[in-house]
């Protein structure tokens, strides 16, 4: 009997510093400052709960369209994610 090919855990490696990590900090403290959670952020953006997950653990970088689009939702200019991204990054 042939062996089975043995695969390689897939496991995610998430920045402990950087751009997408500060980003995704800044994201999270704003949407939950509005009291929405990641499953309502997706449904009302039209994006998958484990993509906003994925940007707040600094694993994906939204595209400014994506980012437009969720500070939309949370009722904020894009301009205070990234500003609030920056401060992250200076600290």
């Amino acid at each position: 009997m042939a062996q089975q090919p043995r695969t390689q855990s897939r496991k995610q490696v998430q920045p402990q510093t950087g751009s997408e990590k500060a980003f995704g900090r800044a994201l999270r403290e704003i949407r939950e400052s509005k009291e929405i959670s990641q499953e309502r952020l997706a449904l009302d953006s039209g994006l998958d709960r484990t993509y906003i997950s994925l940007i707040e653990r600094g694993i994906n970088s939204p595209s400014i369209r994506v980012v437009v689009k969720i500070a939309a939702i949370l009722k904020v200019p894009p301009s205070k994610i990234v500003r609030r991204m920056e401060e992250l990054l200076k600290a």
